[in-house]
């Protein structure tokens, strides 16, 4: 593990996910602000649109508008022009919270969801992957999948890969010209599938529970490890290279390379991830340090 130093580029977050670096900027949703910002390099930080649903997963169709996941709404939403519409509503394929998301570079958007209640405490269950064509129609890309999160398409797009947080696990899909994902493997096992009736006995199965991500150009995954308060870099097949501890006190729960050089790791932090705890406080940071290997990748 490299000694690494962890700066600060913004504080006062509620809770940060789905960072993304473009146009020179960092991009970020914060789900208890119900805010999507651009943040620069320096750290400042102008709102870019309001989603009163809490937005996660950001990604932009090929004519550039911004898509947004809506959690709590079941809603894609797509931000263009100064304008915030409704790409598609994908209630009847999802199970809890709509979460995050990849657009590849044809349009096609794969969304990911909790599958069940996680801040009521309802027991785990498995979860659809949901496809967004860029004309709003819906489809399920795969089934079964434990809580699939943070996702990654590789620089030539032939392949999605997909985070499944409780399920110890990145599992890899061959993409199709029509969005189809075909040929599921595992990618990377990161301990044996949690089998329990529920989330608390499912917790202490988890060994690595992958939540936001970001492919780098060795082909490695950067993941936050939403359990284990570190940044992990993952070889495909399961080996962890590398590791960043959270600063004390805080977990991690997305990370994204970008900056000029593709070599600035984003780490969206704060104290945990419960709503109950999260609405009102403005404890969430987003840290940045430095890593060898660049960008590759979407997102």
């Amino acid at each position: 593990m490299a000694d690494r130093t962890i700066s600060t580029l913004l504080d006062g977050g509620a809770f940060f996910e789905g960072p993304r670096w473009r146009d020179g900027t960092w991009w970020v949703s914060d789900f208890y602000r119900h805010q999507v910002s651009r943040v620069t390099p320096e750290g400042a930080e102008t709102v870019v649109v309001s989603v009163p649903a809490q937005p996660s997963g950001l990604g932009w169709l090929p004519d550039g508008s911004l898509v947004i996941a809506s959690m709590t709404d079941h809603k894609v939403l797509r931000y263009a022009d100064g304008e915030l519409t409704t790409l598609a509503d994908i209630s009847e394929h999802v199970g809890g919270h709509v979460n995050d998301l990849v657009v590849d570079a044809a349009g096609h958007t794969y969304v990911g969801n909790f599958g069940f209640d996680l801040m009521g405490g309802a027991a785990p269950a498995p979860a659809h992957l949901v496809r967004v064509d860029p004309d709003g129609t819906v489809a399920v890309a795969a089934e079964d999948l434990f809580f699939p999160n943070g996702s990654v398409v590789t620089p030539d797009g032939s392949t999605l890969i997909v985070g499944e947080t409780t399920g110890n696990r990145y599992t890899a899909f061959t993409i199709q010209p029509d969005g189809t994902l075909t040929d599921r493997r595992t990618w990377a096992e990161l301990g044996p599938l949690p089998v329990a009736d529920t989330f608390e006995e499912g917790l202490v199965q988890i060994e690595v529970a992958p939540d936001g991500c970001t492919l780098d150009a060795e082909n490695h995954i950067w993941a936050a490890d939403a359990l284990g308060n570190r940044a992990v870099r993952i070889a495909e097949g399961g080996e962890i290279v590398d590791q960043i501890p959270a600063p004390e006190g805080l977990g991690i729960y997305a990370c994204q390379l970008g900056g000029p050089d593709g070599r600035t790791l984003l780490l969206c932090a704060a104290p945990d991830f419960f709503e109950h705890n999260r609405t009102r406080a403005r404890e969430a940071v987003l840290l940045t340090t430095t890593v060898d290997v660049p960008h590759a990748g979407l997102p």
